[in-house]
């Protein structure tokens, strides 16, 4: 199909950039992996399993109904089921290349004259001994089974690592039943109190879920960390122990928790595949662009978690900026993004980056990762192989990759490729994946016959 603008990713900023641009007069296509609108902050159940109060798992759930009641009353293309694995410059704008349905065999093509990426985030977790045990996800596994699925991954739950949405996460489990043991925070209040001036529009959230946790009789433990997760076929329970304010494990503190479920996370990490395969200029792991959302590649826009990790707010101050923006640009005209929408960016980015400098991962975390703890879960290399390949000289994820394969398998170290870095004591580096996906063969050697000169 053709149109003006293709937006890719469905969440809060790619909703309001494409009520953004729709609302100036541009002919959208929003384009999702998913199988509805809303991305992993507005995450619905599905219709089968006929929720009764769906806004009862959901944080700002009127400024949801206001984007999908907008989205269906403005004349965007949504194209949900889409799993875009490459955006290619052409002559005429750009190629938004994509694979169909849960198969993701068949391939589809969406024209459009410019591109606006929202594609997000994804969670950043690291490697501690137990870690790939049945029962251990990710803080956001457990929340999109709570939100989409209407189901809670187990009955006695800890809930660890840092950031904020480990507060959701364990207030909404709470809700839903579960016995959760502890909330293990490696960040204490004293970091927390550092960056207070900037925090302070975040506390009114903040001390609502606390006030839900209390109510739940959920024990808080701050700087403390999970050491240990226990088990042989499945979870059986978890050790925590406090951290001194270097990040180590202060001996003797160590405590074990019983518990058939572990929801962890360190935060989230920009996705930035399709900016990188177009060439985008990155600032450290996200996509740099300028006030109104644009990359440096002519034609492209970027708004929301890809940018920067900073939340919902700010994703749609982002979203609609970039919207205004790129409707703008192909109407030749000057973009009028809401003065709201500037000062909100403007305010969450502060924020961001006071959370981002509170809720850093414990520094000396690589200590307490043994070396027969799997680090690489796809090829199955474990911290003994990197750090062996280390010794022998390697120095990037890079060079571990070829010594060890950590990072070529089905994630392409999506998920290894950070605890790589960590092991080395480098700061992590953008992974430069030509595609944003795996493709099928077939659809490549289709897509190069269609190429070929008649």
């Amino acid at each position: 199909m053709r149109t003006e603008l293709a937006v890719i990713g469905a969440g809060p900023a790619g909703l309001a950039a494409s009520l953004a641009a729709a609302a100036r007069g541009i002919r959208v296509a929003l384009v999702d992996a998913a199988t509805q609108t809303g991305g992993q902050f507005y995450r619905q159940p599905a219709a089968g399993l006929a929720a009764g109060r769906p806004e009862a798992l959901h944080h700002r759930w009127r400024t949801w109904e206001r984007l999908r009641d907008g989205l269906a009353a403005r004349s965007v293309r949504v194209l949900t089921d889409h799993h875009v694995w490459c955006v290619e410059r052409t002559s005429g704008g750009f190629t938004v290349h994509a694979l169909l349905g849960p198969e993701q065999e068949e391939p589809a093509e969406v024209h459009a004259r410019a591109v606006l990426l929202a594609t997000g985030g994804y969670e950043h977790v690291l490697p501690f001994p137990g870690w790939n045990l049945p029962g251990v996800v990710t803080a956001g596994g457990a929340q999109a089974m709570l939100k989409g699925g209407l189901v809670v991954p187990g009955r006695r739950a800890v809930v660890a690592g840092t950031g904020p949405l480990l507060l959701p996460v364990a207030a909404g489990l709470a809700a839903a039943g579960v016995e959760v043991a502890a909330l293990v925070e490696s960040t204490g209040a004293a970091r927390l109190a550092r960056h207070g001036p900037a925090l302070a529009g975040k506390l009114p959230e903040g001390a609502a879920y606390a006030a839900r946790l209390l109510r739940h009789r959920v024990p808080v433990l701050a700087r403390h960390t999970v050491v240990r997760a226990h088990g042989d076929d499945r979870l059986t329970g978890v050790t925590v122990a406090a951290l001194d304010t270097a990040g180590r494990v202060r001996p003797g503190t160590e405590r074990r928790l019983a518990c058939d479920t572990l929801a962890v996370g360190h935060g989230m990490l920009p996705h930035t595949d399709l900016a990188e395969g177009l060439g985008c200029r990155l600032d450290g792991l996200a996509v740099a662009v300028d006030t109104e959302q644009r990359t440096d590649v002519p034609g492209v826009w970027a708004a929301g978690e890809s940018t920067g990790i900073g939340g919902a707010a700010l994703a749609l101050a982002e979203g609609h900026i970039a919207g205004c923006s790129a409707a703008a640009s192909l109407r030749g005209t000057a973009p009028t993004p809401a003065p709201a929408a500037l000062t909100s960016r403007t305010r969450h980015r502060s924020s961001a980056a006071a959370l981002d400098a509170a809720y850093a991962p414990p520094a000396h975390w690589p200590e307490q990762v043994t070396d027969d703890t799997l680090v690489c879960r796809c090829e199955e290399v474990t911290a003994g192989a990197v750090r062996d390949a280390l010794a022998l000289g390697a120095g990037d994820e890079r060079t571990v990759k070829l010594l060890t394969r950590a990072g070529m398998g089905w994630c392409q170290g999506r998920m290894c490729a950070v605890a790589v870095a960590g092991l080395a004591g480098r700061p992590p580096t953008p992974s430069r994946r030509p595609f944003a996906r795996p493709v099928p063969l077939g659809v490549l050697a289709r897509q190069h016959t269609q190429e070929e000169p008649s």
